[in-house]
This record gives structure tokens, sequence and C-alpha cells, in this order.
């Protein structure tokens, strides 16, 4: 979020709860907002459609994100004003809408086709998925996924039975690494859960509780280490300061390497 026309100092917010903002296997849009209160800005010759909301706040703000860009302004600011925010910063808003319609396109390329012989991916490792009649449940034989489903089950019933089969995955892999990271932290989460968030990998709230969306099951074992990493540093540091990156550094030494590989090889969102 940008701020300009600092008028008086911003009202204090509520903190949120630290979340890793990684989105990938999810149903987010690309900014594609809708037409109720919208307007069109021509920036670098390009146009650019636009939310205006009208709020208490004492400065301007730019958020872009799956939604598209919106624009939160104090009732005093003209909406003249506000284009020529808009012209000031049009470098920031034109590359960060590409970074999200990048991310958009790289979803749909990535996203799981739920059909007889399309690919899924474990732990990194694409397997091949089969309806076969004769399986009970959802079974991996090396490098194939053997659905047990009627030949003509439709695709949701197979997404259904496999999404099922990967929670059930990732639940048993964060069991097994969340006590490890315990170890090394000197202190456990109060509790954890899968999570089926949209727009996140994981969260930590302030009652010591954690959040890992199963999706993380898809990507290789370092990836999860890092995120579980990431969530389990909130429990110590409830920020992301110096300090909480060097609590991450302490249980995951190659973090930095995996986060550069985690945003450049599978997400182009920019991190909250």
């Amino acid at each position: 979020m940008f701020n300009f026309f600092k008028k008086k100092p911003p009202r204090p917010v509520a903190e949120a709860a630290p979340q890793l903002s990684l989105p990938l296997f999810d149903t987010a849009q690309a900014p594609q907002p809708g037409p109720a209160g919208q307007r069109l800005a021509l920036l670098r010759n390009q146009p650019v459609r636009w939310e205006l909301i009208r709020s208490r706040r004492r400065t301007i703000g730019f958020q872009i994100d799956h939604r598209g860009l919106r624009v939160s302004a104090p009732r005093w600011v003209s909406l003249r004003e506000i284009e020529q925010a808009l012209d000031e910063k049009c470098d920031w808003i034109l590359r960060k809408l590409a970074e999200w319609q990048r991310h958009e396109q790289r979803r749909l390329d990535m996203q799981p086709r739920w059909e007889h012989g399309a690919t899924v991916r474990l732990l990194g490792e694409p397997l091949s998925l089969r309806i076969d009649t004769e399986t009970d449940g959802v079974i991996r034989d090396g490098a194939l996924l053997r659905v047990g489903l009627p030949p003509d089950a439709g695709s949701e019933q197979l997404k259904d039975r496999v999404e099922a089969w990967l929670r059930e995955q990732a639940r048993a892999i964060f069991a097994e690494r969340i006590p490890v990271f315990s170890q090394k932290l000197g202190r456990a989460p109060t509790r954890w859960a899968l999570s089926s968030a949209r727009t996140r990998w994981g969260s930590c709230n302030p009652d010591g509780s954690i959040r890992l969306n199963w999706r993380l099951v898809h990507f290789p074992h370092e990836v999860i280490d890092y995120v579980i990493a990431h969530e389990m540093a909130h429990l110590a540091e409830l920020n992301h300061g110096p300090r909480f990156w060097s609590t991450v550094g302490d249980l995951f030494p190659d973090y930095e390497r995996v986060r550069g590989a985690l945003r450049h090889h599978y997400d182009d969102t920019p991190a909250s």
C-alpha cells in the first residue's frame, strides 16, 4: 500500500496475524474487477480500470491484488488529486498489475486437470492420474495415482477424491515436520490445522496457533519446511522484522534460496 498527501499521521489499525502470501493453486482471479464503481485511467497509454473507495482514512492508498486496482481515499480529497496520484505512481501500478497477470497465467498453467491421464504433483513429483475400477480408494503406484472410481466418473468426483487423499498426505507430512521445528525453536504451536485459503500458504495467530495450506503438498520438501519455519518463527516474533528473519534463519538456514526459488518458479505475486 502506498500513501500520498499525508496531511496527518495515519490512523492506527489493529495488527493482523502474520501471513505468508504465496497464492498459486487457488481460485483467485486475475485483475478483473467488476463494473460497479469502476473508473478508467490512461496510464502510459494503457487503459487501467480502478475502483474508488471513499473512507475515513487520512491518506490516499493504492492496493493491487487479485481484485485489480483499488484506491482508498479520504472524502476531502478531490478526484483530480487522486488522478494526479495515479499518474505519479503509474509505473508501479503497471508493474504490479503485470505481476498479477503473470501469476494468474502461471496458476492456470500449473493447475491440475481433473481427468484420466492428467498429472498432479506430490512433493514436486508428477503423478499420472488413473481411474481404476478395481482400486479401493486412492493408491500411489510408482508414478501413477490409481483412483477407485467408475469409468464414467466426472471431473468433480475425481477432484474430490484426489484432493481428499492429498489432504491426508499433507496432514501426515505436517505432523511429522512441525515437531522438528518445535524442538529447534524451543516452543510448539498451541495447535495447528490445515488451511484451504485462496491466497495464503500459512498464517500464525497471536494465540500461538498456526494454519498451513494443504496445497503445499504439491511442492518439494524444502518448500514445505520453509513455510513451516516461517510460521513457527512467528511464535517468537509476531512481525516481519530483522529478529523474525534471524529466527527463520536459525530454523531453516537455507531459507533465502528457497524463498527466492519459490517466488521465481512458483509465484509472481508480491508478498504482503
